[in-house]
């Protein structure tokens, strides 16, 4: 009896989990339309959702907002390949 009536509780208290039945959350399950390079060429864009990323990464989703640094890395970097010229004379210690 008693381990039936413990069944019983464990089955009510699953049974009052709330679990939604369809998701909400279609922007992260849609591909971004946004790529590194449409916001290279437009830094008002990278900067507006670079700002709402940082307020709600859970919002826009984490696809995006990675796309969104990648950007930004880009764009303080540059492509990386920059080749060194020393200076032409020798300094003075």
């Amino acid at each position: 009896m008693k381990g039936l009536c413990i069944l019983l509780v464990m089955l009510l208290l699953s049974a009052c989990d709330e679990r939604p039945t369809s998701t909400g959350k279609q922007s992260m399950e849609a591909p971004p339309t946004d790529t590194v390079e449409s916001l290279l060429a437009d830094p008002e864009r990278r900067k507006e959702l670079r700002e709402q990323c940082r307020i709600n990464r859970a919002k826009l989703g984490d696809e995006l907002c990675n796309i969104v640094g990648e950007a930004n890395t880009k764009a303080f970097l540059g492509d990386g390949e920059v080749p060194y010229t020393p200076p032409a004379e020798k300094p003075a210690f």
